[in-house]
């Protein structure tokens, strides 16, 4: 016979035979043949060359050897260059610090177990973080560097937007999985919400809130790099400089100055993330 067999589970535990039948197989495979049709249209109708893929590696290595080799390594080690990566990890703490302190209350109220306001704090909480994640840190540069001008200030405000977006989400979804009994029994003795927050919410999210913010800190220190790029200063900044002059090898030495730095951020954000771990398992001692 041309239909499968599967093993499923019975209801006492015990496995029993079963066979996919007509139509579930015509259905299935319908749906196979469908994806790759699909498939199939979309490189064809944009135009995607694949027979490119099979020098691709060669032209790579072409690319990199004629115009990127030798690195300029004299560049990143010049005190200008040096003065940008501290700006930029600058840029990133406090982008993360106001982000993550702006996230707390917008969570909370964006939670619909235990937001407080559920008619109006709710909805507006909700509505701000959703539009934080919406839009790009890249648009949020353009736009505050066309208001306020070239410099970190735009590049604080648009990685600080873009860490509400991603903290307060996250933060939100940890206060919807908290244990509704410990509110309750705060509820119960008379707590207001404050006291809610403190003494039921806060000690089930402490620890992943801390690893969670770590974890924003590491991505903002990457989106740094990039509203640097677009008029924040750092390290982005003479990486735009260098590939709009086609100083290609000033550009290859930045880049891997770059790699460098968020290998080790993200070494950094492992190791800190582990010891929050540790200390949640250990009770916090």
């Amino acid at each position: 016979m041309s239909d499968q067999q599967v093993i499923t589970s019975g209801s006492e535990g015990t496995l029993k035979w079963s066979r996919y039948k007509f139509p579930g197989t015509l259905i299935r495979y319908g749906i196979y043949l469908i994806i790759a049709v699909f498939l199939g249209y979309s490189i064809d109708f944009l135009n995607i060359h694949l027979e490119r893929f099979a020098d691709l590696f060669e032209r790579m290595g072409s690319l990199i050897s004629n115009r990127y080799l030798p690195v300029e390594f004299e560049y990143i080690q010049d005190g200008g260059y040096i003065d940008s990566i501290i700006e930029t990890v600058q840029m990133a703490y406090l982008g993360a610090l106001f982000g993550i302190l702006l996230s707390i209350p917008l969570a909370w109220l964006a939670s619909f177990r235990m937001s407080p306001s559920r008619r109006i704090g709710y909805p507006i909480a909700k509505l701000i973080i959703m539009g934080c994640r919406s839009i790009h840190e890249m648009i949020w540069t353009i736009i505050f560097v066309t208001i306020l001008g070239f410099g970190m200030l735009p590049g604080v405000l648009a990685l600080t937007l873009f860490c509400i977006g991603f903290a307060g989400k996250l933060f939100t979804e940890e206060v919807d999985a908290i244990d509704i009994g410990q509110v309750e029994a705060i509820r119960a003795t008379g707590g207001n919400e404050i006291q809610v927050l403190y003494y039921a919410i806060f000690p089930q999210v402490k620890v992943a809130w801390a690893g969670i913010s770590i974890y924003t800190w590491d991505v903002a220190f990457r989106a740094a790099t990039v509203v640097g790029y677009f008029g924040a200063g750092g390290m982005g900044w003479h990486l735009r400089r260098a590939t709009q002059s086609l100083e290609t090898q000033r550009v290859a030495a930045i880049l891997i100055s770059i790699i460098m730095l968020v290998v080790v951020s993200e070494v950094v954000s492992v190791w800190v993330r582990g010891k929050v771990a540790g200390n949640g398992r250990n009770g916090g001692n």
